[in-house]
């Protein structure tokens, strides 16, 4: 495997990562409720895009980060991972 696709595959890997990262720091420590209750209650209510895109904004400063340290392929890794999860959250908003 070339180093381009691995270096993209790297970047998006990291930005699935710092998404569920987000996703976690959210329900653990700024919900009202505790993980559990918080899960359930974002299955009851259909509120899965609203979480995603919430989750998502780590990947802004990964992004930042890359091309700070100018590893521009892997920051097109984690931009094209970010552009999936605003679809996927989308989808969600839509069904």
């Amino acid at each position: 495997m070339g180093t381009l696709k691995k270096d993209f595959i790297i970047g998006f890997l990291i930005a699935l990562f710092a998404t569920f990262g987000g996703a976690f720091l959210y329900l653990e420590y700024f919900a009202a409720f505790s993980f559990e209750v918080s899960l359930e209650l974002i299955r009851e209510r259909s509120l899965h895009g609203k979480l995603l895109a919430l989750a998502a904004i780590p990947n802004l400063f990964v992004f930042f980060i890359f091309i700070k340290k100018k590893q521009d392929v892997r920051a097109k890794g984690v931009l094209f991972a970010t552009i999936m999860i605003a679809l996927t959250t989308l989808i969600f908003k839509l069904v």
